[in-house]
């Protein structure tokens, strides 16, 4: 009996498949909604774990400027770092492997007819070591270089295609403003961060190079500090901003003005808020699932009362009123799960456009699937049974009698 109703409910579903399809229209945009916004979200977040993990989980950022992390006003009072500042930070605390000093600006790269506007930085090869960069051609700086800034540098992939093309760039000079420099290493590269910035983006030189011919100053704007293998990260956080606070000079009671940041608190705190956005985005998307659910009902009134002869027809030769009910029930819960189908089907395809579009990882949560599939069909059944209750309450007389 069972399966005569179903085969049934999908005759009828079929002989209106327009009617029908646009009744399911809402529990499929419900639910491909839901599917590709938490798939995307998942998957920004598992994006933002894996950056930090490139840039390594015991690695500590120094910056200039008030707590604006947390709301406070940026500093403006002696904002930058110098190189002795940064060396105290690697030789007075026993917890920190390295400390990288960087400097930072923007400015034009040129080689032959090509040019491109790109970051240009300049450190050391600590940096290189604790930001975990691997080389693809040639080599870091040597020795001599760093303490004499010879004019070479170490460039990033995105740099390499725009000047280069498919050619080797080590032993090739580029022009930085007035500076030609030695192309003596290439960087493996590392891709698009989370938010697309482009992390292969830059040209690399010694920082006392930068200093003399780029920036015109002694200016050290960012510590990358790499933390030991089993210290505390919050100790030595602790031991940063004390050391930072004597060196600069900053008296008691009064506020920092520089900012000690942790990479795995920065991660946790951008995957929280992903994590909100998707929870908020993915409820918006779910009241789609309830419009859709409202639809249907309104649909399968009409199609009662479209049918109120048939109805009549099956009550006045023995139909039991419950194998009404269940013949109605059954179409509405095929409309939705027809819809729930369609859904997944569409949000998952939705969601590898997004993941490709953002560069993210594709990562589906089967959970998540069957939730959306599971709630489509107690949508079918919430608002499928008031029409099928009042299909099965029907006089066999009286819907004998309708026109």
């Amino acid at each position: 009996m069972l399966w005569e109703t179903f085969r049934l409910a999908i005759q009828a579903i079929f002989r209106n498949a327009m009617r029908s399809f646009l009744t399911v229209l809402g529990i499929v945009i419900g639910v491909a909604a839901v599917i590709s916004m938490v798939t995307v979200g998942q998957g920004s977040t598992q994006q933002v774990t894996a950056d930090v993990e490139k840039l390594g989980t015991n690695v500590v950022m120094v910056l200039p400027g008030q707590d604006t992390m947390q709301g406070g006003p940026g500093g403006t009072a002696d904002p930058m770092f110098t190189l002795r500042i940064n060396d105290a930070v690697e030789d007075q605390i026993a917890s920190v492997a390295l400390s990288a000093p960087i400097s930072q600006s923007r400015a034009r790269v040129i080689f032959g007819n090509e040019n491109r506007r790109t970051d240009i930085v300049g450190t050391d090869n600590r940096y290189f070591e604790a930001a975990r960069w691997d080389l693809n051609r040639g080599r870091f700086f040597e020795l001599s270089e760093l303490q004499s800034g010879k004019a070479v540098c170490v460039i990033g992939e995105t740099v390499r295609e725009s000047l280069f093309g498919f050619a080797d760039p080590v032993g090739e000079t580029v022009r930085i403003k007035t500076l030609s420099c030695e192309v003596v290493g290439l960087l493996k590269s590392k891709g698009a961060s989370t938010f697309g910035s482009d992390q292969d983006d830059f040209v690399i030189l010694p920082i006392k190079t930068f200093h003399r011919r780029i920036a015109g100053n002694t200016d050290v704007s960012t510590l990358f500090v790499s933390v030991r293998d089993g210290a505390s990260i919050e100790r030595t956080m602790e031991e940063i901003t004390a050391l930072m606070r004597d060196l600069r000079r900053i008296g008691r009671g009064e506020e920092d003005d520089f900012e000690v940041v942790d990479m795995e608190q920065f991660a946790t705190m951008l995957s929280g808020i992903t994590d909100i956005l998707t929870g908020l985005l993915s409820a918006v998307a779910a009241v789609s699932l309830l419009v859709g659910g409202i639809g249907i009902m309104n649909i399968m009134l009409v199609s009662v009362t479209e049918r109120t002869r048939e109805i009549g027809i099956r009550l006045a030769i023995g139909a039991q009123a419950r194998q009404v009910l269940l013949q109605f029930l059954v179409e509405a819960i095929v409309l939705s799960l027809i819809g729930g189908l369609i859904g997944i089907a569409l949000g998952l395809a939705l969601a590898v456009l997004g993941a490709n579009w953002l560069s993210i990882p594709f990562t589906p949560d089967p959970g998540i699937i069957m939730l959306a599939f599971g709630f489509s069909a107690l949508v079918g059944v919430v608002f499928g049974f008031f029409p099928a209750r009042r299909a099965a309450r029907l006089d066999p007389i009286e819907a004998l009698r309708h026109e």
